[in-house]
């Protein structure tokens, strides 16, 4: 029985987005996890709409008994991965406070 020989291939990756690829802004995160994988639900909270006369708007106030989170995005992440991706938000977050106190 002859030996299998495994080929190690290392290519550059071609970053690519989609031309119909929207952008969503996200102001909440929810992180659940599994054995193997992390779901990252990422939410837009928009205050409610309330305008009229001040004792409409109490009365609008009032009677709110939640606000929406609208899911705009949900990314399932492979467990052994989430690591590195950790990482690069990291990386990125201190790069951009190193930026932010260079220019005050």
């Amino acid at each position: 029985m002859s030996e299998q020989k495994v080929i190690k291939l290392e290519l550059p990756i071609d970053w690519q987005f989609p031309a119909g690829l929207v952008s969503r802004y996200a102001t909440h995160l929810i992180v659940q996890h599994t054995e193997h994988e992390f779901v990252l639900s990422f939410f837009e909270v928009l205050p409610p709409t309330v305008f009229g006369p001040p004792e409409q708007v109490n009365s609008k106030i009032d009677a709110l008994t939640s606000i929406p989170a609208e899911c705009v995005a949900r990314i399932v992440v492979a467990a052994d991965r989430m690591p590195s991706f950790v990482q690069v938000l990291d990386d990125n977050l201190e790069r951009y406070q190193a930026k932010e106190y260079q220019e005050e």
